[in-house]
């Protein structure tokens, strides 16, 4: 099983990558988030991959972050989900957004991904909403806005602790942080987000 490659990147398309390590060339199939990541040709190179062996081929996946890796892995164990269509999500969405997605359930976000209808975005809310932390995915996808995953995380437990469920606290702070970028600690956010529900 071939977990990484580490060499000269020979060369490079927004689809493939083609790493050479100790005089053998490895071609990795790979999403918009890691090209973005890899280095000019002839430059070295690291690839985090997911070997998948089936009984006509062998493919090589290769991922710039284990984030990228971890949740290609996830949502290639929903049922009726390839390898090919997890790599057009984290090509169509950022890691973080992919996981906001599914932490909200939003179907339409998912389905708007090239190849992924309303029922396998469906299923892949119910299949991986358990499993994605909904504080992470509001940091990862760039929402924090100023304020740190500490903030989220403080805020979200403080609402929770009030009685809020835990995606109406979520949603709640969203709401607040989206509208007021420069907010930096808990009690200001858990104010704000109290005063909005008042309303």
């Amino acid at each position: 099983m071939i977990v990484s490659l580490n060499g000269t990147l020979v060369s490079k398309t927004p689809a493939t990558a083609v790493v050479e390590c100790g005089g053998v060339g490895y071609e990795a199939l790979i999403p918009l988030s890691t090209y973005d990541r890899l280095p000019a040709t002839g430059g070295q190179c690291r690839l985090l991959t997911c070997h998948v062996v089936r009984e006509d081929s062998q493919t090589l996946f290769g991922f710039a972050t284990e984030d990228e890796r971890t949740l290609f892995s996830m949502v290639t164990s929903v049922s009726g989900v390839g390898p090919k269509t997890a790599l057009s999500m984290l090509s169509g969405m950022t890691p973080g957004d992919l996981q906001l997605a599914v932490a909200d359930s939003d179907v339409k976000r998912l389905s708007s991904v090239k190849g992924v209808g309303k029922k396998t975005a469906e299923r892949i809310v119910v299949e991986l909403r358990g499993r994605v932390n909904p504080v992470a995915a509001l940091a990862a996808a760039g929402r924090k806005d100023g304020a740190g995953a500490e903030v989220l995380r403080d805020s979200m437990l403080a609402l929770t602790a009030l009685g809020f469920a835990e995606d109406a606290a979520r949603k709640m702070v969203q709401a607040v942080l989206e509208k007021n970028k420069d907010l930096k600690d808990a009690e200001t956010v858990l104010r704000m987000a109290l005063a909005e529900s008042a309303k």
